[in-house]
């Protein structure tokens, strides 16, 4: 990255402390140098090891490019609530589409399943923080997973990261796919060369619409789909509760007391729903005082689960037993709302492609040769991604199947990076300062999350491969 002129809002930081990310926070580490997006208005010049200014409103704020070496750092200036703010847009996504349907299917019990999660979780990112105060050198996950246990624990941490982000991308097509097709019941698409269905074709065409995206190397762009994507889930939610409050729908269907048979497949989509600690050590380096991380984790994920059971219950007390494991799917038809609640999730799938992306172009970027031209790198660029996001595609038309896709992306990856993770590295790092009932803890967490990590990935598994050869 040598040097470019960004003016935007809101502003792009460069910042050493990012990881790639499948949350609503543009964030990236490369080479020692990272983004961040941070509200403001911004007039930037920005040039490698160089200082730069951040206009504020009447306050200049210097952002510092910190080098390989660690020569120079930048200003930590999230307040308390700024920071809570931007936890609870990470934590907020994909997942909340779920929650009526995982507890429809795990019984109204199965909410202590969800809220002992958020409480799990919000320990864990306790405990990243507390690995990130350990070392200064430690900046983004995978350093934390290298502080721990050397190059293969980053090596480790670096693939988990990157399988959630291709995870979830096909999670998002899938939900594409649905929700499109609801969107345009009714349309009839035939083309004879093309052995697809409707809402095959008019899935292909949205990628088609967003692929332009990849190819984007303004990264204001790429930041402004990121603000979207993160007032579209919100909206989401609020059109579910109008619809709850106001949609005459009644709010008295039968919620079973607990299904044991189906708590390993729905405790991957609730873990799911809490992942963003691969952006949390972002959030801690951004903080005026990160030492009030952990009053930041505990108030964020509070919020985001009492979010989280109120719109199960609310999905789950409408619908019954036919809630569909996307809860947009199962609103009345003929409401304002639910058309906005459909529009709002087809267009949160098109502004992630990008987002999720840039880690991957970047990366991809600063290993091509310097001397080559910069339109020879955006073409590149463009096309790996124009390529993986085609095969993704294909991927989601092949196995349409939402909720299991989902749960396994919970039980495989986010199981491991949200609470096995980061307690095997707390552990290893402080292991000679740790207390007994600490390190109790902590081990009793590493085995419940691998239970239900591997119980939750071979159900889903089963279920994911039995959905197939019936519908087949």
């Amino acid at each position: 990255m040598n040097s470019l002129i960004w003016k935007f809002s809101p502003c792009i930081e460069l910042d050493p402390s990012a990881i790639p990310t499948r949350k609503k926070v543009l964030t990236e580490s490369v080479n020692g140098v990272s983004l961040r997006t941070k509200w403001g208005s911004c007039n930037v010049c920005v040039e490698e090891n160089k200082v730069c200014r951040c206009d504020q409103g009447k306050d200049d704020e210097v952002m510092e490019i910190i080098n390989e070496n660690g020569e120079k750092h930048m200003k930590a200036d999230s307040s308390f609530t700024h920071s809570v703010v931007n936890m609870v847009g990470m934590l907020i996504g994909l997942g909340q589409l779920s929650t009526p349907y995982a507890l429809q299917n795990g019984g109204w019990a199965s909410v202590f399943l969800l809220i002992g999660l958020g409480i799990a979780c919000a320990y864990t990112s306790h405990l990243l923080g507390k690995c990130l105060e350990k070392s200064a050198k430690s900046r983004n996950y995978s350093d934390i997973g290298q502080q721990a246990f050397g190059v293969k624990g980053r090596v480790i941490a670096t693939t988990f990261i990157y399988m959630e982000i291709f995870m979830a991308l096909v999670s998002y097509t899938i939900s594409l796919s649905d929700n499109l097709t609801t969107v345009f019941a009714g349309t009839n698409l035939h083309m004879p060369w093309l052995h697809l269905s409707t809402s095959q074709i008019l899935t292909v065409i949205a990628v088609i619409v967003a692929l332009p995206s990849l190819w984007l190397r303004d990264l204001s762009s790429i930041s402004f789909l990121s603000t979207g994507g993160i007032l579209m889930s919100f909206l989401i939610f609020i059109t579910v509760l109008c619809t709850a409050a106001f949609g005459g729908v009644k709010v008295n269907q039968p919620i079973p007391i607990l299904q044991l048979h189906n708590i390993p497949v729905i405790s991957g989509l609730y873990i799911f729903s809490f992942a963003g600690h691969i952006v949390f050590p972002n959030l801690y380096k951004s903080m005026k005082d990160p030492s009030k991380f952990t009053k930041v984790s505990i108030v964020s994920f509070s919020i985001v689960t009492v979010l989280y059971t109120s719109l199960a219950f609310m999905g789950a007390k409408m619908f019954g037993p036919g809630v569909n494991s996307q809860i947009t799917l199962s609103m009345p038809k003929h409401l304002i709302l639910t058309k906005i609640a459909l529009w709002a999730t087809v267009l949160t799938p098109m502004t992630k492609y990008a987002l999720e992306f840039a880690p991957i172009a970047m990366q991809l970027d600063h290993k091509l040769p310097s001397s080559m031209s910069s339109q020879m790198r955006m073409f590149i660029r463009g096309s790996l991604g124009s390529i993986m996001l085609i095969g993704i595609l294909g991927l989601a038309l092949s196995i349409p199947y939402f909720q299991y896709v989902l749960g396994l992306t919970g039980s495989l990856v986010s199981t491991s990076i949200c609470i096995i993770f980061p307690c095997a590295f707390y552990t290893k790092i402080f292991w000679s300062q740790l207390s007994k009932p600490l390190l109790v803890l902590n081990f009793v967490l590493i085995g419940f999350g691998s239970l239900c990590g591997l119980f939750g990935t071979i159900t889903s598994f089963k279920s994911l491969i039995n959905t197939i050869q019936n519908t087949h």
